[in-house]
Formats: C-alpha cells, sequence, structure tokens
C-alpha cells in the first residue's frame, strides 16, 4: 500500500479549507484518510497553517511520501527540513 501525504479540500465554494492528512494513494481526494496531522486555511492573511509534527515525523519515517504541496506546508510548519 503506497502511502501519502496529502491535502484534503473541505470548506464551501470559494472558500477553500484544506486537512493535511495521510491516505492510500488509491483513494480519491477527499475520501477516507488514515490519519489527519492538521489544516491549512490559505482565506485568512496570513495563511493559517497548524501540523502535528510528531505525527508527520512518525508517517515520513514509517515510509509515507508527502506530495509537492504538502512538502511545502510541512517545510513552513517546521514538521521537516
Amino acid at each position: 500500500m503506497a502511502v501519502k501525504i496529502r491535502l484534503k479540500r473541505m470548506g464551501a465554494n470559494k472558500k477553500p479549507f484544506y486537512r493535511v492528512v495521510v491516505a492510500d494513494s488509491r483513494t480519491s481526494r477527499d475520501g477516507k484518510c488514515i490519519d489527519e496531522l492538521g489544516y491549512y486555511n490559505p482565506m485568512v492573511d496570513p495563511a493559517e497553517i497548524k501540523i502535528d509534527a510528531e505525527k508527520a515525523k512518525k508517517w515520513i519515517g514509517n515510509g509515507a511520501q508527502p506530495t509537492d504541496t504538502a512538502r511545502a506546508l510541512l517545510k513552513k510548519a517546521g514538521a521537516i527540513e
């Protein structure tokens, strides 16, 4: 099973809100997830990012691959180098 750290879109039309989740790479974007690491709200200024660094490091250590966007958010939150 290939596990990814990626974004799950929430919120209404034109008001996006994202959850940073760990999911099987074969599931749909907003489908079932294995674990929730935090959230990202781009609608406020500055954008709000809250991620549990310990969970993120544990999942990356277990082999989960973050997507490009998720990797950038993890770096901004200080969860990875």
